[in-house]
């Protein structure tokens, strides 16, 4: 096992259609955790959320979350991203990055189905500044 480089953890998170794991702590203390589509835009994860789900009540009390990404196969690996988020809710910015992230999981020809269905009023676009970052490749080994 060891680290990956700034831009091995790059392309890690930015390969085919790995889902984050997106945990937050609710109110009482108690954890939540939701897989979540994403991309990166310079030192931040973006991902959507609808402003009334529990993750996005999550953060807006707390403005933090953690992301992981795995390989859940041999050799293995993971990134974890902890940070501090921000919320949008420019309808271009969101349409626009609801577009590429429906583009990355659905496939290209689909991302403007997605980023219509998902760049709606009331949806948040969430950036996750990478704080500290754990990296792990090639666990396996």
């Amino acid at each position: 096992m060891r680290e990956m480089s700034s831009a091995e953890m790059r392309a890690f998170l930015e390969e085919g259609t790995r889902t984050g794991k997106l945990a937050t702590v609710r109110a009482d203390g108690r954890p939540h955790i939701v897989p979540v589509w994403f991309v990166l835009d310079g030192d931040d994860v973006v991902f959507t959320t609808w402003h009334r789900s529990v993750k996005a009540g999550n953060m807006r009390r707390t403005g933090r979350a953690a992301l992981l990404v795995d390989l859940e196969e041999p050799p293995y690996g993971y990134v974890l991203v902890d940070g501090s988020v921000t919320f949008g809710e420019d309808p271009d910015e969101l349409l626009a990055f609801a577009t590429k992230i429906g583009g990355r999981y659905m496939g290209q020809d689909r991302g403007e189905e997605f980023g219509r269905r998902n760049g709606v009023k009331g949806e948040w676009l969430v950036r996750l500044r990478m704080g500290r970052v754990v990296t792990a490749a090639n666990v396996s080994d």
